[in-house]
C-alpha cells in the first residue's frame, strides 16, 4: 500500500505542476488580447469596491465592451495590472454579467480598484496540496477502501436489513429504489452506476434522507461545486419544504462558490446568522474602536524599535527615560501602542474562540454536512466521523480526490458513470490518474451495484444506439420521453432572428437537399457525411495543438440559423465540438451555446449539433478515440442529434464505424 501512495502523491505533483505550468505558459505565450479572444482573460477593466460580503472584499470590475469569457463563477482568477505573472492577487468570481464581473478578494490593494486591470483564469494548487496531505494521514477507512482497491481486503458480502417502508419522493422507479435500498444497507460501500437522464441525483437525494431517518451523521460530496449544489437543492425542494427545518443542512466551501439560492446553508451565512454571533459583533466593535486609539500614537517600526523590546520599551517609558537617540515623549508614545495592541490581539484570541465555539456548534447540530470532495478536507470537520459518505461525480473524481470524503467515514457510496468522461488530466505523466476508484470497484465488485436503468431524457429513437453500444441494451426509456419530438416544441414568429446568410452558396445547395429531414419527427438522428465535398481538411492554426474544420463550421452554422429562422428558442441548440479552436471559431458564428465535450458534460439541449472536426488523409482521429467522449456527446440531445463528420476517416474507428452503420441502417445517413 506504500507503494502505491508514493505513486498516488508523485502523479498529483506531475499534475500540478503540468496545470500551473500550462496556465503560466498561456498568460507567458499569449498576448492579453489573444487570451481575451480564447476566453481566458478579460482586459481594460475599473473596478468598483462594493464592500465586504461574508467577510470577503467584493469588487465590481466593469467596462463599456461587452464581455464574452470562458471565466465562470466560481473560478479562481489572477488580478493584476500590466504583467499578470508579477502578480500574487488572486480572487474568486462570484457573479458576471453582460459587461461587469464581480470578484471577492482577501486582500484589497489600492491599485486593484483603479483602470487598466486585467483579470485571467488561474490554476490554484490548493486541492493538490489538500489531496496529497489526506493520502500521508489515511484513517483507517481510508485504508480499507485502498484495501479493496488492490484487492488486499475482500468486501462483506453480507448487508443489514434495514427495510424502507416509506419512499419520500413518490416518482421513485423501482431501479432507483432498488440502488437506495441495496446502498443503505451496505456494510462498507456501494456504488451507483448512473447512465445519462436516469435520476442520479434524485436518487442521491432520497439516500440522503433516508440515510438520515436512519439517524446517520452523513457527509455528502462532489467533484464540482455545481454537482453539491444540484445535491443541496434537490434536498430542499424535490423531497419538500417541510423537512428543511428538521433536516439540517450546512454547505462547507468558499462562500462565493455557492449558488446564491444555497447561500443561507453556507458555513459563512450560518456563523453571521448564529445567536453567539452578536457577541463576536461586539467584540470586533472593540477591536476597531481600540485599533483607532492604538493609530494616534507611533507604531515600534524597525526605524523606532533601534533593537529594543515590547519589555524595554514599556520599562523606558515608565522610568520617563530617553535612550539610544529615542526621546521620552517618543518612547511613552510606543509604549501606549504596544499596550493597546497587546489589548486588540486578545479581543482578536476571544473573537477567534468565539468563532470556533459558533462553528463547532453548527457542525455538531448538522445532520448533512456538504462540500466539495477537496473542502471535505477543511479543519472544520476533521475530527469529526460520518457514518456515511455519499459522493456524486465519483467516476469524474481521481482516486486521491474520493479519497478525501472517504477518509471521513465508515461507509461510502459512489456514485457515477464509468462510460462517461473521466477526470481531466493535462499531463502525460499522471495519466493513470484517470482511472477511478468507481471504474476499479464496479468492475472487480460488479454484486456491490446497482444500475439506474430508467431513463429520462431523450426519445426512444435516439437512446438506441448509446444504449446498446455502451450499456448492453439494459436502459428503457420513461413513457414521458419515450415519443417526444421537435413537433412538441413551442416556437416563436418565424423569420424573427434577423442573423447574418453569409453563407457558403455550394453548401447551402447541398443542404436544401435534405432540409426536409432536419424536422422530421421520424429522423432525431442524423449523420451528414462531409466525406464527399471537396477541400473539407481540418487545419491547424498558428501556436495551437487544436484542430479547426471550416467545412464543418459552415454547414453548423446554416442548420442553426435555419433552426432559428424556424422559430425554435436559442437556447434550445447546443453546439458540441471535441477540440476547442473548432469552439472558438464556431462562437463568432452563431448565437446559442457553444462548447467542448467536456463543457458539456451533464448538460442536456433538446438540438444537439455535433462537429467532430477530423478530416484527413492519414485516417487519424486523435482524442476521439476515447469513446467515452462519444457517449457524452451523443447523449446530451433530448429531441434532435445532428452529426457532422468525415466518414472516410471516422470509419477507421470501430466505435465510430458501428455508429456510421448504425445510422445507415436507419436511413439516417446522408452524403452532402
Amino acid at each position: 500500500m506504500k507503494k502505491y501512495i508514493s505513486n498516488l502523491i508523485e502523479l498529483i505533483n506531475n499534475e500540478r505542476k503540468a496545470e500551473i505550468s500550462a496556465m503560466r505558459n498561456m498568460i507567458k505565450r499569449l498576448k492579453p488580447h489573444q487570451r481575451e479572444k480564447k476566453g481566458i482573460a478579460i482586459n481594460h477593466l475599473k473596478g468598483k469596491n462594493l464592500g465586504k460580503e461574508l467577510g470577503y472584499n467584493i469588487i465590481q470590475y466593469g467596462r463599456k465592451e461587452l464581455i464574452d469569457t470562458e471565466i465562470n463563477v466560481g473560478d479562481l482568477v489572477l488580478i493584476s495590472k500590466g504583467n499578470p505573472l508579477k502578480s500574487d492577487l488572486t480572487g474568486t468570481v462570484t457573479e458576471k454579467g453582460g459587461r461587469f464581473i464581480k470578484v471577492a478578494l482577501n486582500n484589497l490593494p489600492q491599485w486593484a480598484i483603479k483602470k487598466h486591470v486585467d483579470i485571467n483564469l488561474y490554476a490554484s494548487d490548493v486541492n493538490f496540496r489538500r489531496m496529497e496531505e489526506n493520502l500521508k494521514n489515511l484513517s483507517p477507512y481510508g485504508k480499507k477502501a485502498l484495501n479493496f482497491l488492490l484487492k488486499k481486503q475482500s468486501p462483506s458480502k453480507k448487508s443489514k436489513k434495514i427495510k424502507i417502508e416509506n419512499f419520500k419522493d413518490k416518482k421513485l422507479n423501482s431501479s432507483q429504489k432498488e440502488a437506495i435500498t441495496n446502498a443503505i444497507n451496505s456494510a462498507d460501500f456501494f456504488l451507483i452506476h448512473g447512465p445519462f437522464g436516469t435520476g442520479k441525483t434524485r436518487t442521491l437525494n432520497e439516500l440522503i434522507y433516508q440515510e438520515w431517518k436512519e439517524d446517520h451523521k452523513i457527509l455528502a460530496t462532489g467533484e464540482s461545486n455545481t454537482s453539491v449544489d444540484n445535491l443541496l437543492e434537490g434536498l430542499t425542494e424535490k423531497l419538500g419544504k417541510e423537512n428543511q427545518d428538521t433536516l439540517n443542512l450546512t454547505r462547507l466551501g468558499h462562500p462565493q462558490r455557492i449558488s446564491k439560492e444555497n447561500i443561507k446553508y453556507s458555513l459563512a451565512y450560518k456563523v453571521e446568522t448564529h445567536p453567539l454571533n452578536s457577541e463576536k459583533d461586539k467584540i470586533e466593535k472593540i477591536i476597531n474602536e481600540k485599533s483607532k486609539i492604538r493609530d494616534t500614537f507611533t507604531k515600534p517600526s524597525p526605524r523606532y524599535r533601534r533593537g529594543f523590546s515590547d519589555e524595554e520599551i514599556i520599562k523606558n517609558a515608565e522610568n520617563n527615560k530617553s535612550s539610544r537617540g529615542i526621546n521620552a515623549k517618543t518612547m511613552k508614545s510606543l509604549a501606549n501602542w504596544i499596550l493597546i495592541n497587546q489589548e486588540v490581539e486578545e479581543y482578536y484570541k476571544k473573537s477567534e474562540c468565539l468563532e470556533d465555539e459558533i462553528i463547532k456548534d453548527i457542525i455538531k447540530n448538522s445532520d448533512v454536512i456538504l462540500s466539495t470532495n477537496s473542502s471535505a478536507a477543511l479543519e472544520y470537520i476533521e475530527d469529526i466521523i460520518f457514518d456515511v459518505a455519499i459522493i456524486d461525480e465519483a467516476s469524474q473524481a481521481s482516486t486521491p480526490s474520493v479519497l478525501i470524503p472517504i477518509n471521513k467515514a465508515k461507509r461510502f457510496v459512489l456514485a457515477g458513470d464509468h462510460k462517461q468522461l473521466p477526470p481531466t488530466i493535462i499531463s502525460n505523466k499522471s495519466r493513470k490518474l484517470q482511472e477511478t476508484l468507481f471504474e476499479k470497484l464496479i468492475i472487480s465488485y460488479d454484486y456491490k451495484s446497482s444500475l439506474l436503468n430508467c431513463q429520462y431524457r431523450m426519445n426512444e429513437k435516439l437512446m438506441s444506439f448509446p444504449n446498446s453500444e455502451f450499456y448492453d441494451n439494459k436502459l428503457f426509456n420513461d413513457d414521458s420521453v419515450k415519443s417526444i419530438s421537435l413537433n412538441d416544441l413551442d416556437k416563436k414568429t418565424l423569420g424573427s432572428n434577423n442573423i447574418s446568410k453569409n453563407f457558403n452558396k455550394k453548401l447551402s445547395v447541398r443542404l436544401n437537399n435534405i432540409n426536409k429531414f432536419f424536422e422530421d419527427e421520424n429522423y432525431p438522428f442524423l449523420f451528414l457525411d462531409t466525406s464527399l465535398i471537396e477541400r473539407n481538411m481540418e487545419i491547424h492554426l498558428n501556436d495551437s495543438k487544436s484542430v479547426l474544420n471550416k467545412v464543418e463550421a459552415n454547414i453548423i452554422n446554416i442548420i442553426v440559423s435555419n433552426y432559428l429562422d424556424l422559430g425554435y428558442c436559442s437556447d434550445d441548440i447546443g453546439v458540441i465540438s471535441p477540440y476547442m479552436d473548432q469552439v472558438e471559431f464556431l462562437r463568432n458564428m452563431i448565437p446559442v451555446e457553444v462548447k467542448t465535450v467536456d463543457g458539456f458534460q451533464g448538460r442536456e439541449k433538446e438540438i444537439v449539433l455535433i462537429s467532430t472536426v477530423r478530416s484527413n488523409k492519414n485516417n487519424n482521429i486523435g482524442f476521439l478515440d476515447d469513446i467515452r467522449r462519444l457517449n457524452v456527446s451523443i447523449t446530451r440531445a433530448k429531441r434532435k442529434l445532428i452529426i457532422i463528420g468525415d466518414s472516410s476517416t471516422l470509419k477507421f474507428d470501430n466505435v465510430y464505424k458501428d455508429l456510421i452503420d448504425y445510422c445507415k441502417g436507419n436511413d439516417s445517413f446522408k452524403v452532402l
